[in-house]
């Protein structure tokens, strides 16, 4: 069974979110969105919120687990199983930040890291941009999944 892990704070979850989670879908026999928790931040939902929203988000989708986690994200993925990590790249910046994530996680756990791509007109949508437009009044539906 080919099981892939996709981490990250989704706080929000949006719809780049969304994009990379339905590409990826197709790869795998079970996909696992791991929700973590970083004590150091600041958060507009709780963990449990996220998670409960992820997972209404894909109920109809029994490849989907949603799933809460603390620590390094390596160490979640080898408790669930994980052949393979999920992410996404809008920007060059993140290519080169992935790039070495990768490399650290495939020497320490042999997972290795599956990238993909924004599509166009998503390379902007950030969960710290949505965040901030949320601060200052701004509407964020468009941008949420």
């Amino acid at each position: 069974m080919r099981t892939a892990i996709f981490t990250g704070s989704f706080d929000p979850f949006t719809i780049g979110h969304d994009s990379i989670v339905r590409r990826a879908l197709p790869l795998f026999d079970r996909l696992i969105i791991g929700i973590g928790h970083n004590e150091r931040k600041q958060y507009l939902q709780t963990a449990e919120e996220r998670c409960q929203h992820i997972a209404q988000l894909y109920a109809q989708e029994p490849k989907i687990e949603v799933k809460t986690f603390s620590g390094l994200a390596v160490e979640f993925a080898k408790q669930q199983g994980a052949q393979f990590f999920v992410r996404g790249v809008r920007t060059v910046q993140d290519f080169e930040f992935e790039r070495q994530q990768a490399d650290f996680n495939r020497r320490i756990s042999g997972i290795e890291t599956v990238l993909f791509f924004a599509l166009p007109g998503m390379d902007s949508i950030s969960s710290s941009a949505v965040r901030e437009l949320l601060h200052f009044g701004y509407p964020i539906d468009e941008f949420l999944a």
